[in-house]
């Protein structure tokens, strides 16, 4: 039976929390607030919840959601190859609007979707979304909503399109918060020979840029001089699968 919980209340909250934490571990979907919009998520490593989670959007393997993680470190348990870079990059700017694609470790028994082999990764600037995730460890999260319907703000404008297919809505007021832009994060590709922007967002390319000099903005290729031996400069132009949000 679904549930709702008001996590604005110290005590719901905590019920809320422990609530959500065992639907995750029963392969049920949840609602939870992040840093940009209420998400639907379930357990990333359980092919039976990600196919449901993918079910109540309405949608296709082929837009596989991202995964929030819950610690820096929790990037090397998923991906591999991972540039220094990069890493750079997560540390500057986790938690918060940056998420990176990363070849993900074959080794994991997951499903996402039609990934391409890679895996999309992000830790929010949300307390409530962190608490969570300590206790489910990374989750697959998509925007809380049916395709093709505006992202939901609140929990209940989620469960006004998702009803019954979520198992536990965490309500925690507006996402964005008041004041805030509620720009999605920016995207960016770690996959190939260079890092490259594949969605604008949250992050500038020039706060990009202070950290990695190196990052190609949206659409920009490398110059031959920079590809390096035996690359060519376009290397890497065919994007992974990218998330929606």
């Amino acid at each position: 039976m679904t549930t709702s919980f008001d996590c604005t209340d110290t005590d719901t909250r905590s019920a809320g929390l422990a609530a959500a934490q065992q639907a995750i571990a029963n392969r049920q979907c949840i609602v939870l607030p992040t840093d940009t919009v209420y998400g639907i998520g379930a357990d990333a490593f359980s092919p039976q919840a990600v196919a449901t989670l993918l079910a109540a959007k309405g949608r296709g393997r082929s837009m596989p959601p991202p995964v929030l993680v819950p610690r820096l470190q929790t990037m090397d348990g998923l991906a591999v190859d991972v540039p220094d870079e990069a890493r750079a990059l997560a540390e500057a700017f986790w938690p918060g609007g940056l998420t990176l694609i990363f070849h993900a470790q074959p080794s994991l028994t997951w499903d996402l979707g039609d990934t391409k082999g890679t895996v999309a990764l992000r830790m929010p600037d949300d307390e409530i979304a962190l608490d969570l995730l300590a206790l489910t460890g990374p989750m697959a999260v998509s925007s809380a909503n049916r395709t093709g319907q505006p992202a939901a703000q609140t929990a209940a404008e989620a469960q006004a399109q998702l009803a019954e297919s979520v198992e536990v809505y965490l309500e925690a007021g507006p996402r964005p918060a008041e004041g805030s832009e509620g720009i999605p994060s920016t995207i960016v590709d770690a996959t190939g020979p260079v890092l490259r922007v594949v969605r604008d967002g949250a992050v500038s390319l020039d706060e990009l840029r202070a950290v990695v000099p190196s990052v190609l903005g949206l659409g920009e290729e490398p110059a031959a001089e920079n590809a390096g031996p035996g690359v060519p400069a376009d290397a890497g132009s065919e994007a992974p699968a990218s998330p929606e949000s």
